[in-house]
């Protein structure tokens, strides 16, 4: 499957969705500022689509885990936001500013689909072994949709309009539906199933691998597949783990009940075996039944599949309790506060400093070519750096960008472009690595989509809060979102760390 479908077809259609996505934004917010003439009126078509996909990207991701054919459900969502931003575009100025707000809120909760839900599909596509590269040229795609984005919006607002941004966008996302519709079929069933009744487990056996294969059952179902080959059982039930029913485990942890004593500790051994009671006589088993041939078989076990706000709950735990993923959730989300802040000081910055609000758009595709540039270098050497190390590093070299633009001039500005470029494209690259390695193979897509939700919504709060610094100084917002970026560095560094463990279950004594 991986050679039928290549690594170039996702990235091509990776690029053209994501290209259109970066577009439909600053599009969106050019065209409520020509129709509406209100800033406030664009600014609200904007946030409804960028806040509302707190909400769209847990439930998308749980439906993509749960389907046979997640390509095909990627598609839907595409091809349901590129209609829903043209559905935008067409009301506004045409019907109450609210019901247009409405249809974008509505785009908003497809658009993770763009983001983690494409991600969380690249395992299928590639070998483990090819994984780190293939990480770094899918956080490529980003950069480049980064740079191509914002300056299609502008070029097409110039020559056709406003609204023809808009448009482009949704035909450039319309353009990735083949390689959606062709991204490889899960393999294995959707959606961990719940656990047997205890009866129905079955009798021990040792893998090999020397894992038992009751330590699975009774763990609470059938190992999760981790990336590497490595397996995690299913947590247990009762046990307040991931994914874990409220349950009684009493009757699976049921002690054995102790041996008879063989004799009295200390005597002589011939009078120890002359006074030992006759041991009693041990029934025969009850003789199997004799089934006819022609009979229909017996049925298995019922198992009870899981709903999906059970999955909702499962996925949620999963972030919060393995502890990298968590770790590289809470960073990621503060860091993009501290960028969501930087872009909402691009055009103050631009016209101060390089004479002209239009600049603003300059220094962002300024920072995407460099992210482009580090991210290639890590393409060609993916393990060149671990991506803990990245994850710690980056934040403060972006608090160190923001610091320098802070200080005003060309030359710490363009300082500050080639540093935010550096820290900004690896840190993608390296939360994408560690989120492919830590995540349950079953929950693999609600982790990526959630986490771009959270990202987009702390991006969506900074640029909020820079709006309310920036009526005050320029100079102090800068310095607040450097403030924040060195928070996230913090977090980072002090978040507590599991203790290192064997990989692999080793292998029983016989």
């Amino acid at each position: 499957m991986r050679k039928r479908y290549a690594l170039g077809r996702y990235t091509a259609g990776a690029t053209a969705a994501r290209t259109g996505d970066e577009m439909a934004g600053p599009a969106l917010l050019l065209a409520g500022l020509a129709v509406t003439g209100s800033a406030a009126s664009a600014s609200a078509l904007l946030a409804g689509a960028t806040i509302a996909a707190a909400v769209g990207g847990p439930l998308l991701g749980v439906l993509l885990d749960r389907s046979a054919r997640p390509g095909r459900l990627l598609a839907a969502a595409l091809a349901g936001y590129a209609l829903a931003l043209l559905a935008t575009v067409l009301t506004l100025g045409r019907t109450p500013l609210g019901w247009t707000v409405l249809i974008a809120v509505c785009a908003g909760l497809l658009g993770p689909a763009l983001a983690g839900g494409w991600t969380a599909q690249l395992p299928r596509v590639v070998a483990p072994a090819g994984l780190p590269r293939a990480n770094a040229v899918d956080a490529m795609t980003f950069n480049a949709a980064g740079l191509a984005g914002p300056a299609l919006a502008g070029v097409a607002a110039e020559l056709a309009g406003a609204g023809a941004g808009v448009v482009i966008a949704a035909v450039l996302i319309c353009l990735a539906l083949p390689a959606a519709l062709g991204l490889p079929m899960a393999t294995a069933v959707p959606g961990p199933p719940r656990t047997p009744p205890p009866a129905a487990r079955p009798a021990s056996a040792t893998t090999a691998s020397g894992t038992s294969a009751t330590s699975a059952t009774v763990l609470g179902g059938p190992a999760l597949e981790r990336p590497g080959g490595v397996t995690d059982p299913e947590p247990a039930r009762g046990s307040g783990l991931p994914g874990a029913p409220a349950g009684d485990m009493g009757a699976a942890f049921a002690p054995e009940p102790p041996a008879a004593p063989v004799g009295n500790p200390g005597s002589a051994p011939g009078r120890e075996a002359s006074q030992a009671p006759e041991p009693a006589p041990v029934p025969e088993p009850p003789a199997a039944p004799v089934r006819d041939p022609g009979s229909a078989p017996e049925a298995a076990a019922p198992v009870t599949p899981s709903t999906v706000r059970d999955d909702l709950l499962t996925g949620f735990r999963a972030i919060a309790r393995i502890r990298p993923l968590a770790r590289a959730t809470a960073v990621t989300t503060i860091s993009c506060a501290g960028e969501g802040m930087l872009v909402a000081c691009v055009p103050l910055l631009g016209e101060r400093t390089l004479g002209g609000t239009g600049q603003g758009a300059a220094l962002l595709s300024a920072i995407a070519v460099t992210a482009l540039a580090a991210n290639a270098l890590l393409a060609r050497r993916p393990r060149l750096l671990r991506p803990e190390t990245v994850l710690a590093v980056s934040p403060v070299l972006l608090a160190a960008a923001l610091a320098l633009a802070a200080l005003g001039g060309p030359l710490p500005l363009a300082a500050a472009v080639v540093l935010a470029g550096i820290g900004e494209g690896p840190q993608l690259t390296a939360v994408f690595a560690i989120r492919h390695r830590e995540s349950p193979a079953p929950l693999r897509g609600q982790i990526f989509t959630t986490g771009a939700s959270l990202k987009l919504t702390g991006f969506a709060v900074g640029a909020g809060v820079a709006g309310l610094l920036l009526d005050w100084s320029l100079p102090g917002a800068l310095l607040a979102a450097a403030g924040v970026q060195l928070l996230a560095a913090l977090v980072c560094v002090a978040w507590p760390r599991r203790p290192d463990a064997p990989r692999h279950t080793p292998r029983h004594a016989p």
